[in-house]
């Protein structure tokens, strides 16, 4: 019998929405925040997007791991904004959030030069680990909010 320690996931983009995986992503935004949750039409929206990705770790037919990445250009330079990087509970501690992370910065580097941004709550220590081992430095810099 294969469990799941005898599974590698593949990360890989995600092209279409089916009632699997938005079962899968639904519960993993609720292992990342009591703000969001799992929208069909926002997440098939966000799939048509040429400049926006869904990436996620596949064990077998599962999603065990996802994280977003949109890339857009500003007077400025251009700019990739890593989101929602998440990986299931009991997949932590394999290097998913590494393979999403650098698949993510991979997806930037295709339109180069790009700065890659993301934000991670302090209480997060794991993951702030993770992203300076990963060379991301911290910016000196507020992050404000508004809901329209």
């Amino acid at each position: 019998m294969t469990t799941s320690s005898d599974i590698s996931p593949v990360v890989g983009r995600l092209v279409e929405l089916t009632p699997d995986a938005e079962a899968d992503i639904s519960r993993l935004l609720a292992q990342l925040t009591d703000e969001a949750s799992a929208d069909s039409a926002r997440i098939s929206e966000m799939l048509a997007l040429s400049h926006c990705h869904l990436l996620v770790a596949r064990a077998g037919e599962r999603i065990v791991g996802m994280a977003s990445v949109c890339i857009y250009t500003i007077p400025t330079g251009r700019r990739a904004w890593i989101e929602d990087v998440v990986v299931d509970a009991r997949w932590r501690g394999r290097g998913i959030a590494t393979r999403l992370v650098e698949s993510a910065i991979d997806q930037a580097r295709r339109v180069s030069p790009c700065t890659v941004m993301l934000t991670s709550r302090p209480s997060r220590v794991a993951a702030n680990r993770l992203y300076r081992h990963m060379g991301f430095g911290s910016k000196e810099t507020n992050v404000y909010k508004i809901e329209v």
